[in-house]
């Protein structure tokens, strides 16, 4: 059997070649996760507008947002489900599909109803992007190697997080544009990830035989999420948490998943496999999972309106003041994921990402109306720099833990949860902010800039404690080496530096 040649770096012929192949593959993948993602931020700071245009209530202002969140959030366990058993490129193309029609018709919609419609639609297939890139690429990439491009997935999924405000913002600005391009301007971007997607994209197909698919374990997951973050997103507001609609949303929730639970443990093809989620390395993955989620989302929502509403500055300002954060996010996960791939430990990243994490937070948390901005600029890259070592790497701890045949559930349970933490998190928080500043007002008489700069920084103190479960599911999880090899029961090929340093 041949052998490939070693040249003067170190490195066989054949790995840059594989390398090129491998990120003209990705080149399709990431551009559907920027869109889809951005997809989720660009509408923060043109919801205004939007609203004003479609002479929509504050209900609808809110719904606009939870919509997407709500479907992304429901509908990533069943992608994961259909990724183990049919082709993962055809369905990321569907994603896709889904995604374009959605935008279609936000862009087109007449109505604020039919605008939050059109974001449920758009949500299922963000959902569905966000989840089979992931499943995508680790068809494809031993763990060993996964590290190196997981970089790639956090840098665009900060960029598409951070910069998604400051594009809207610029949009809506634009006389010539309008609010209608935060929707539109995607289209032409997830048109060419579809053609490259198709010519590029080329993943084993594995036909399995009497297929069932659990729909009815899948509508119960679906249904119970669902109330759940309707409930969330009305409490507090529409109306107490102690309100008999609050009894009656929580129960049905709780009746709903719990029969869920009942199902996926007798059906042949569950959408989520209990055997998979008692895992010890699965529990604290989604656990570390929903403290960088949260902090991903709080930060980047609750920092662009503080620095917009308390502290006077344009939209196009609050993007640029969050750069430390961004910058963070993109230095870590490219560095930490070329380290990675060479030393093959995983554990030293997550734990030292999520003390960094807690760390920004807790930072943040003693913010007012007056902080210096540097002070808060060492705490953003704090909390960018733990978000990049963390958040793809507690999904890349399952996905080394399984067989290639589960890494679709696998990983989309992880991204399901963080999801789930984030949307949650986002919105409890922003629950507790409203209150704190209708308080402010009313108790001590302060403005609305000061009640919301001194009240931004409670929030994040709480959010620092939801950090904190990071560090535990972190320094919890048992030390591991990547395998080398894409699936448990192939063995872990040689790599060169090993060959180099045994003599072979």
């Amino acid at each position: 059997m041949s052998t490939a040649a070693v040249n003067e770096s170190g490195t066989t012929d054949e790995q840059p070649k594989a390398q090129r192949q491998v990120l003209v593959a990705l080149s399709g993948l990431l551009i559907a996760l920027f869109v889809a993602t951005l997809s989720s931020t660009v509408v923060s700071t043109a919801l205004p507008k939007m609203i004003g245009a479609l002479d929509g209530s504050q209900t609808q202002y809110t719904w606009i947002v939870t919509a997407t969140l709500l479907t992304t959030t429901a509908t990533t366990p069943i992608w994961g489900k259909l990724a183990d058993l049919f082709s993962k490129k055809n369905l990321v193309q569907v994603a896709v599909a889904v995604f374009v029609l959605g935008s279609v018709a936000a862009g087109v919609s007449q109505s604020a109803g039919q605008l939050i419609a059109a974001r449920a639609l758009q949500g299922i297939g963000v959902g569905g992007v966000q989840a089979l890139v992931q499943i995508a690429i680790a068809a494809m990439i031993p763990p060993r190697e996964r590290g190196r491009y997981s970089g790639y997935l956090s840098s665009v999924t900060a960029l598409s997080t951070i910069g998604g405000p400051l594009l809207g913002g610029f949009i809506v600005d634009t006389s010539w544009l309008g609010w209608r391009w935060c929707f539109l301007i995607s289209i032409p971007f997830a048109a060419a990830a579809l053609v490259l997607l198709q010519r590029t994209l080329r993943l084993p197909v594995v036909r399995r035989d009497n297929v069932k698919i659990d729909y009815l374990g899948a509508a119960l997951i679906t249904s119970g999420v669902s109330v759940l973050l309707i409930w969330i997103s009305f409490v507090d507001n529409s109306f107490a948490w102690g309100s008999w609609q609050t009894a009656a949303m929580v129960g049905a929730a709780l009746v709903l998943l719990s029969v869920a639970l009942w199902v996926e443990t007798r059906v042949a093809e569950p959408i989520v496999p209990l055997h998979i989620i008692k895992q010890r390395t699965t529990v604290l993955a989604i656990l570390g999972s929903l403290a960088s989620g949260t902090a991903m989302f709080a930060a980047s929502v609750y920092l662009s309106q503080y620095f917009q509403v308390s502290r006077g500055y344009t939209a196009t300002e609050a993007g640029m003041l969050t750069i430390p954060m961004m910058g963070g996010v993109l230095v870590s996960s490219i560095l930490a994921g070329r380290m990675l791939s060479r030393t093959g430990k995983l554990k030293p990243f997550v734990v030292i990402g999520s003390v960094l994490l807690t760390t920004g937070f807790a930072g943040l948390g003693t913010i007012d109306h007056r902080t210096s901005l540097v002070f808060m600029s060492v705490a953003m890259l704090c909390i960018g720099t733990g978000v990049g070592m963390t958040m793809q790497n507690f999904v890349l701890v399952v996905q080394n833990s399984v067989p290639l045949k589960d890494i679709g559930t696998a990983s989309t349970a992880v991204t399901f949860f963080r999801s789930l933490g984030g949307t949650f998190g986002v919105t409890v928080l922003g629950a507790i902010l409203a209150r704190q500043v209708a308080d402010g007002i009313a108790q001590d008489h302060e403005s609305a800039a000061v009640a919301y700069g001194d009240a931004t920084g409670t929030i994040f103190l709480i959010g620092s404690a939801v950090a904190a479960l990071g560090i535990i599911a972190a320094v919890l999880l048992k030390p591991v080496t990547l395998r080398t090899s894409l699936d448990t029961s192939e063995p872990s090929p040689v790599t060169t530096a090993e060959a180099a340093g045994t003599g072979r």
